[in-house]
């Protein structure tokens, strides 16, 4: 009876942590790895405004993702206020989200407005920050954007 119980208690623990992973993976557009913004900077996005890759020997995990940083100064800003630097909307392309679904973007496609950054899917066919700006209402597409993220955070793509 009692191997039974730990049988279960281990059933139990594994299932609830899959379920928290699958989480994070719904949430964030990360890579196998558990690599954010595939792998550039959130520091360089928010406070220098450009895409800078980071490199491997400067990051940090926070719940569960890891950002990498292109020097310490970047990583110590980040340990001090990870919520400070998170992608709005897990990291995917802030018109898909608006549209209604989640798109890898390019992460040299973003733009930085009131303290947060968006990302941007782009390719031959389409530059969603061109279409992003040229709606000409932020606000009006964050608003949609933010209601949309509410349900499509827990979707995979």
């Amino acid at each position: 009876m009692k191997i039974l119980k730990n049988i279960s208690i281990l059933i139990i623990a594994v299932v609830t942590a899959n379920m928290t992973f699958a989480q994070d993976k719904k949430a964030n557009n990360i890579d196998n790895s558990n690599i954010a913004l595939q792998g550039y900077s959130a520091v360089s996005y928010l406070d220098l405004g450009i895409a800078q890759k980071g490199i491997k020997e400067f990051k940090s995990e926070h719940n569960k993702v890891v950002y990498y940083f292109t020097d310490a100064d970047q990583k110590k800003k980040f340990d001090k206020n990870p919520g400070k630097y998170m992608p709005q909307y897990g990291g995917y392309c802030a018109f898909g989200v608006y549209a209604g679904a989640k798109f890898r973007p390019d992460p040299n496609k973003f733009i930085v407005k009131d303290g947060k950054y968006f990302l941007y899917l782009y390719n031959l066919e389409l530059d969603a920050q061109q279409l992003w700006l040229a709606e000409g209402n932020h606000n009006k597409l964050m608003n949609k954007a933010n209601a949309n993220w509410s349900k499509l955070k827990n979707t995979y793509n």
